[in-house]
């Protein structure tokens, strides 16, 4: 922190950069292009004989785009003491490597003429930091640049930027989301590990999912579990397509399967194309192995 204070101080104490030329004077093709883009219909810039009998007593720049004159182009670099383009360089070393603009400020000090050439001047005038934002731990920038007219100073803009350190990337997603298992259901999952798709029983009565109480209100009854065939039809389905599902790749299909036992479990449908699917469709279940501790159900079309 204290190289970045101290380095900013002999910047800002170096006064203005040397001066940003124009590329071309003030003049009236790019003012054109400028008043149609913004939809600025003042007649002081655009109507000759208007302007002649104004108080400017001729044609005259918005003031506005007092920055165009001066922008550098896309294979223009910063100059060597640029203040605002040694903050980033030094901010970037210190691992505060990305930028957000946060706000400016520009005042006209006069109306700028066609055929005035232009250039541009920039001083650092102070950085604050470090400070913790939303973004992450950041320094504010703060550069002021002036626009001369030979000395005559017409025009300058207060920029601040906010260089911050970005957060550390989140890690990534689980290849697949996780069921939550709970005493009345890890009797299901344990059977998918061994190749079971056990259905809870309670007397006669099968119920899917699993519950934690009698369905006929009986509370001294306990339940257990029967072992299913894995043969069932597609009673319903749907294709996936939106949003994203970590570890699957869209679309896919997900079938409510009514089974021969009667009870209706709901899975990913794994090899048929969304147009081959259909009420109907004969399945049986497959064991989807994610790891030492969770298989998933799933069907595939009984060829």
């Amino acid at each position: 922190m204290t190289d970045i204070l101290t380095t900013a101080e002999e910047i800002a104490a170096r006064g203005e950069c040397a001066p940003r030329l124009a590329r071309d004077p003030v003049n009236q093709a790019m003012v054109n292009n400028w008043v149609e883009a913004i939809g600025d219909t003042n007649p002081v810039y655009t109507d000759p004989e208007f302007a002649a009998q104004s108080v400017h007593k001729g044609l005259v720049a918005p003031p506005a785009m007092a920055q165009v004159w001066t922008m550098g182009g896309l294979n223009v670099p910063r100059g060597s003491d640029d203040p605002l383009g040694l903050m980033m360089e030094l901010l970037d070393e210190a691992g505060f490597t990305s930028v957000v603009a946060t706000n400016s400020e520009q005042t006209y000090h006069r109306y700028l003429r066609p055929g005035e050439q232009i250039e541009a001047r920039t001083r650092l005038e102070d950085v604050v930091g470090p400070k913790r934002t939303a973004l992450g731990e950041g320094w504010f920038v703060t550069t002021r640049m002036t626009w001369y007219v030979g000395e005559e100073a017409v025009a300058e803009m207060m920029f601040r930027v906010l260089k911050f350190r970005p957060p550390a990337p989140s890690p990534p997603a689980a290849p697949v989301l996780r069921p939550v298992i709970s005493r009345d259901t890890e009797f299901f999952w344990e059977g998918l590990r061994q190749g079971e798709l056990r259905i809870q029983r309670w007397g006669e009565t099968l119920r899917h999912p699993p519950g934690p109480m009698p369905p006929d209100g009986a509370l001294d009854a306990k339940p257990d579990y029967v072992v299913a065939s894995g043969r069932g039809t597609v009673f319903s389905y749907v294709v996936h397509h939106h949003p994203p599902v970590p570890g699957k790749e869209l679309p896919f299909v997900v079938a409510l399967v009514e089974l021969e036992e009667g009870v209706r479990v709901m899975a990913e449908l794994l090899d048929a194309a969304a147009d081959e699917v259909h009420i109907g469709l004969p399945v049986v279940a497959a064991f989807v192995r994610v790891d030492d501790d969770l298989t998933l159900p799933a069907w595939k079309v009984a060829r």
